[in-house]
Order: C-alpha cells, then sequence, then structure tokens
C-alpha cells in the first residue's frame, strides 16, 4: 500500500493555508495532515483541526491557547501555542513536508529548523528568501534539502526549468494590479479600498497591497535570485494583464518555455505538494479555444518606484533586502490604517535603505537585528 505523504502546514488559516487544505481533501488518498499552524484565527484552526484530524496543532498568539485546547479536548490532537513552538514541532519525525504560508519574517525561523531537520520544504512565504535567502539556500544545499516553490511565478519558472540547461533570462508575468496605466498624478488620490481590488487574484491583505505597488513582484525577483541562481539582470518583469502565462524561462538558442493555467493557486500548491507527481486537478481547467488574447508590456518602474528598490536591494546584497522588506511591511500596515498615502510606501522605503546599517554577509542574527531595528525606527507609523 502506497504511503501518504504527512504535510505540515504552516499558516493553515491564510488564502495559502486554506486552498492547500482544499487540495488534501481531494486527494485523501496522497496526503495526511500532520500540523496545522496560525497566528490567531483559533476558531478557524480548531473546524480545520476536526475534520482533517493533524496529530498537533500550533496558535502562534499565546492568548489564544485555552480556547483552542478546549475547542478540541474531546479529540486527540495536541495543542501549542507560541511562535517557538512553530519551531519545535519542525523536529517531528513523522513530517514528510512542510508548506511554509506564514505571512512575512516569521516564516524564516520555522523554514530554517525544517532544513536542520532534514524537512522538504514547500515554499509560500517570499519573505523567508527576500530576508534570508543565502542562509536559507546555503543550508539546504548543505543538507541536499528541496526547496519547492509555490508562487504560481516560480512554480512556473520551476517546470518550465525541469530537464533543462541553465537558462539565460527568467521572465515574471505581472498582471500590473489595479492601478495598471496610472501616472504618479492619479496614484496620490487611492485608497485602500480601490489597492485591495485586485483584477485576477484572491489573496490576503498585504500582498494585495504589493500587488498593487508592484513590490510583489519585487520581491520575487529577489525570491528567484536565490530560488533559481541568477543574477538579478537576468531576472525580467512583464506585465501580462490575463494571468495565464505564469512566467517564461528563455534559453540561450533563443527559444521560451512558459507554463499556462488559469489564475488559481490551487495547481501550484498541489504541484509542490505532490512533486514530481501530477495529481488530477479538482479546479477549472484552461480551455485554450475560450482563451483571451495574450500581451506582455514592460512594466512602468518610474511610475511604481517598488519594483526598482526590490532590484537596487538585491543588487546591493547583504541585509537590503531584510531593510526593504521590514520598512514594505511597516509601510503597508500604515497604508491599510489609512496613516500613509500610496505613494508614502515607497518613500519610506526608500528611506530606511539609505538610512540603516549595511552589513555584507549578515548572519541569521544580524537578519533578525536588521529586521527588528527597521520596524522599531518606523513604530511611529503604526
Amino acid at each position: 500500500m502506497k504511503q501518504k505523504r504527512r504535510i505540515a502546514i504552516l499558516g493553515s488559516t491564510g488564502s495559502i493555508g486554506t486552498q492547500a487544505l482544499q487540495v488534501v481533501a481531494n486527494h485523501r488518498a496522497e496526503f495526511d495532515i500532520e500540523v496545522l499552524t496560525a497566528h490567531s484565527d483559533w476558531q478557524l484552526l480548531a473546524r480545520q483541526a476536526l475534520e482533517f484530524e493533524p496529530n498537533c496543532v500550533v496558535v502562534a498568539n499565546k492568548d489564544f491557547y485555552q480556547p483552542l485546547k478546549d475547542a478540541l479536548q474531546h479529540t486527540d490532537v495536541k495543542v501549542f501555542a507560541g511562535a517557538e513552538s512553530i519551531v519545535d514541532v519542525m523536529s517531528m519525525e513523522s513530517i514528510d513536508m512542510v508548506l511554509v504560508a506564514i505571512v512575512g519574517v516569521a516564516g524564516l525561523a520555522p523554514v530554517m529548523a525544517a532544513l536542520e531537520n532534514n524537512k522538504p520544504i514547500a515554499l509560500a512565504n517570499k519573505e523567508t528568501l527576500v530576508v534570508g535567502g543565502g542562509i536559507v539556500t546555503s543550508k539546504a544545499l548543505e543538507r541536499h534539502i528541496p526547496i519547492l516553490p509555490v508562487d504560481s511565478e516560480h512554480s512556473a519558472i520551476f517546470q518550465c526549468l525541469i530537464g533543462e540547461a541553465k537558462p539565460k533570462n527568467l521572465f515574471l508575468t505581472a498582471s500590473g494590479g489595479p492601478f495598471f496605466g496610472y501616472d504618479r498624478k492619479r496614484l496620490e488620490g487611492v485608497d485602500v479600498k480601490q489597492a485591495l481590488c485586485h483584477p485576477n487574484w484572491t489573496m490576503g491583505r498585504k500582498v494585495t497591497i504589493d500587488s498593487a505597488t508592484l513590490m510583489n513582484k519585487g520581491l520575487e525577483v529577489i525570491e528567484a535570485r536565490w530560488l533559481f541562481d541568477m543574477p538579478p539582470q537576468n531576472i525580467k518583469v512583464a506585465v501580462h494583464r490575463q494571468s495565464i502565462v505564469h512566467s517564461l524561462v528563455e534559453f540561450e538558442d533563443g527559444s521560451f518555455k512558459a507554463q499556462l493555467g488559469l489564475p488559481d493557486m490551487r495547481l501550484p500548491i498541489q504541484y509542490a505538494l505532490s512533486f514530481p507527481q501530477r495529481l488530477e486537478g479538482c479546479y477549472e481547467h484552461l480551455d485554450l479555444f475560450s482563451m483571451p488574447s495574450l500581451t506582455f508590456e514592460e512594466p512602468d518602474r518610474a511610475t511604481f518606484r517598488c519594483l526598482d528598490l526590490a532590484y537596487r536591494a538585491i543588487e546591493c546584497g547583504g541585509n537590503a533586502p531584510a531593510i526593504l522588506n521590514a520598512a514594505n511591511e511597516v509601510a503597508v500596515e500604515a497604508f491599510l490604517k489609512e496613516k500613509i498615502g500610496f505613494l508614502s510606501i515607497a518613500t519610506l522605503i526608500e528611506e530606511a535603505i539609505t538610512k540603516h546599517k549595511f552589513i555584507e554577509k549578515p548572519t541569521y542574527d544580524d537578519l533578525i537585528a536588521t529586521d527588528n531595528e527597521v520596524r522599531a525606527s518606523l513604530k511611529y507609523l503604526i
């Protein structure tokens, strides 16, 4: 009898986590859920635990330990609390793969712990590689542990590269967000509600704002640099409004390969969880004969400055991407709370990159200290 792959989902109550559980529910013969974690949504976490019967659950916010434990008191599910517990459960021998869907730099510590314990990673957390790409990929190479991308763009590149030689260029596609075609003057008046209206994807609030500023694509450029060992100048961004081509790869002979599909995150989630298998897709499939015309344009980097700032950070290297990421997280939160305007997001990030100490070869502790220092310097915004 074929053994099921036992999955830990970190961030199971978020957008990626809930869609991953849909994939698991559609393929019960292939997967078992071993661990589920959430930050604060203990009620949804409890419902997920009752349905999927994991070995254990962890709620990062310790205030919700008791209500979660009470909700699961008549089950065999173990209940833990605290961010440190998420790190601790990575040592469980019963975990075959870890899907990291935690938002923000909080994903870095459990990823490092998972690698220390030889757990393959399905990575949906951009910030892990944005902040700690050097130390994460070094650890993965040292231990021969695969990091499988879950972002649709990086999954597309990964699929295009299987069996291929090193590419000449990578092309990450971008929807352009809700403000495609806007100039800076028009962006001065946009509000939170407008910024959260993504044309093609349903995502969390922070990621949706990042898509509107094009920072999401900037973070993906940094992520791609580490996932595929490519220089930043060979990673391009193409605005593709239809979100059908999820990314492209150009080879030395002039050939391009692309991966196409409807904008549904369950496809790349399922591919990462089942790799190297391909399972039946229990979601709507692309119909080639009803597909719209496919267009590609260069992004307006002068107007959407966050993309340029991300390129600047990865070209600097060191802890510059960590500065960029921390400043962006704080600035996006301030925008969502309507404390700053849309264009101020890029301004604050640029000021942080200029202001904070550059460290050429940061350790893990250096990166965490950089993150804390940047957030502390911007706490007046929140």
